[in-house]
């Protein structure tokens, strides 16, 4: 008797956990995980115990009567008359789900069951109005007991194949103790549409003497499908950085990106210029291709002549794709050639700013030319792209966003002697020659450059001042230029309209369907945080950079990263980003709708 007890025991967990996503992911989510930091194996240890007191929201059940205000829901105090026999704490993660990755620890809930016999009898998860509660392969929540940690503390306690339903403890599995942690995970299908989403409203818990408990997400945040484009380790590569993305007239998407061979560390390093091809819109990526290498160039190893911070522009006039970097042959593979780039103009000198092109919709590229000695000053320090893209303007120009470092008689706010300083690059001529604009403010490094209804560029600026000021003076510094940046004028939003951890952002313009009418509109991307890389953010402008309305972004995630990006208008009117997790980069996809242009 006992022995058919066991068997059906079995089965039923089994019978369970047969989705197909389910199989796939089930090895990787109960037993081992890929700590992506060390690059090894270990026990895996997703599911968090910890709590941020930001983000935990206190829920008291009365004993009959276990629904919360929803107008009191997300405050962090929403209170009912309650006994205290049941409570709940609960932690909604705002993050991406990743497709082809189990997605534990989405939503955490520790509960406190002070009733005895009181049993939970299911769990439900309520979903938003509009969701594609579809792309989801299955629900898989794990228990934990209070006061434990380590995978061994976590068992798998419900899990379904259809979200909508409600999930029923596997045979046998319950709560010991008065406390427990619930962790929920999501399996997502292959081939969903990236554009889809879908948000939660809350969780029911249903318990067999106090009934059922509501437990509201108090967030409109929406849950959207993510491809990991490169993935740390991925092609023996250790980490891909600074991404650049770009759609052509075809509507293919070309995302360029430092491959760092050995190491996460800037220049100097072995270093090249990778890129990866979309003819689909980005649901799936051809594999990656090197498209600069200087190789042994100079007799020196590769790790002497690295090749990074890449940016991309694309001539719609033409069809062509230019790709600028930034490489030095010598210095050492232990030091950064931020510091130890010196003036001159040659390679074992100084940061060469070179360039390849592609005019078969990015299939194949040319050899790298080194355009160092058109556009640098013998006494800077050095110069470079961007990163992330450039732009084409309406006469046909050529324009890249660059940087270039030289000795203004005081200390940078680095510390160095150098202060760098953003301007653009730029060709009247399709790429024959380039010149270079004056430096728009001292202090700035990394920039986006858009061009605005009346023909002016707008440079939007990494500002070293954003190290150290963090209240309201904290923020993307802004200029304006009307003659390709031989004068730059600050803008009224510099400095204030968009908070930075002081890092690189991403700013594009397009033109956008409102109504009836269609109107420019700015869109930026940034960690929206001023003292972290954190809050990866979508945000609109539709006055031209002068305000950025809460009402037009979207938070697409909340969890530290390197927090590099770099945006696109895809063919089907979609945002797309690339940008930057932990030695990753990831892709996703929102529709200009769901940001509310009007």
């Amino acid at each position: 008797m006992n022995l058919l007890k066991t068997r059906i025991l079995l089965l039923s967990s089994l019978l369970l956990l047969q989705t197909p996503a389910v199989q796939r992911n089930m090895e990787g989510i109960r037993r081992t995980c890929f700590d992506r930091n060390a690059g090894n194996t270990h026990s895996c240890n997703w599911f968090p115990g910890k709590f941020s007191e930001k983000q935990i929201q206190l829920f008291p059940a009365h004993k009959h009567t276990n629904t919360v205000d929803k107008s009191k829901a997300g405050t962090g105090n929403a209170v009912i008359p309650t006994d205290g026999t049941v409570s709940a704490k609960a932690v909604y993660k705002k993050v991406p789900l990743f497709i082809n990755r189990g997605n534990p620890g989405i939503i955490t809930l520790e509960v406190n069951n002070s009733v005895a016999k009181n049993s939970l009898k299911s769990v439900k998860i309520n979903f938003s109005r509009g969701s594609h509660v579809h792309i989801i392969d299955s629900v898989l929540v794990y228990i934990q007991e209070t006061g434990k940690d380590g995978a061994a503390a976590r068992k798998l306690f419900a899990a379904t194949g259809k979200a909508t339903k409600s999930l029923i403890p596997l045979a046998g599995k319950k709560p010991s103790g008065n406390s427990s942690i619930y962790h929920f995970g999501f399996i997502l299908k292959d081939g969903i549409r990236l554009e889809q989403s879908f948000g939660i409203e809350s969780v029911d818990l249903t318990y067999s003497l106090t009934g059922k408990m509501r437990i509201p997400s108090g967030t409109a945040f929406r849950y959207r499908p993510a491809l990991v484009l490169r993935g740390a380790g991925q092609d023996h590569v250790h980490t891909c950085r600074i991404p650049g993305l770009i759609t052509t007239n075809a509507g293919t998407l070309i995302a360029i990106y430092d491959i760092r061979h050995n190491n996460s560390k800037d220049l100097q390093e072995n270093i090249d210029i990778g890129m990866s091809r979309s003819t689909d819109g980005g649901q799936t990526w051809e594999p990656m291709k090197v498209i600069m290498d200087m190789g042994e160039w100079g007799g020196r190893p590769e790790r002497l002549n690295g090749t990074g911070d890449p940016c991309i522009l694309y001539d719609h006039f033409t069809g062509t794709l230019w790709v600028a970097a930034l490489w030095m042959s010598g210095s050492h593979h232990e030091k950064m050639l931020w510091w130890d780039s010196k003036p001159g103009m040659a390679p074992e000198e100084t940061g060469q700013f070179i360039l390849t092109k592609s005019t078969d919709d990015g299939i194949s590229w040319s050899d790298p030319v080194n355009i160092t000695s058109q556009i640098k000053d013998p006494s800077w320090q050095l110069l470079l792209a961007g990163p992330g893209r450039g732009l084409t303007l309406s006469d046909g120009t050529l324009v890249f966003p660059a940087q270039y470092k030289s000795d203004l008689g005081v200390k940078a706010l680095d510390g160095g002697q150098y202060t760098c300083q953003s301007t653009i690059v730029y060709s009247t001529d399709k790429g024959k020659t380039w010149q270079i604009g004056k430096g728009a403010k001292p202090n700035t490094t990394e920039a986006q450059a858009v061009e605005l209804s009346d023909g002016s560029i707008m440079l939007n600026m990494r500002d070293d001042l954003n190290r150290t000021v963090k209240d309201k003076g904290n923020g993307r510094a802004v200029a304006i230029s009307r003659d390709l940046g031989k004068n730059w004028t600050l803008h009224p939003s510099s400095n204030h309209a968009l908070t930075e951890p002081n890092c690189m952002a991403s700013l594009i313009s397009a033109n956008v369907k409102a109504g009836r009418k269609t109107i420019p509109v700015l869109f930026f991307s940034n960690p929206s945080h001023a003292s972290e890389r954190k809050n990866m953010t979508i945000k609109a402008s539709t006055d031209e950079g002068n305000t950025w309305p809460p009402e037009n972004q979207i938070l697409l995630n909340e969890e530290t990263g390197f927090g590099y990006s770099c945006l696109t208008i895809t063919k089907d009117k979609c945002v797309g980003i690339l940008y930057e997790g932990d030695r990753e980069l990831f892709f996703q996809k929102i529709p200009v709708a769901e940001i509310n242009i009007r």
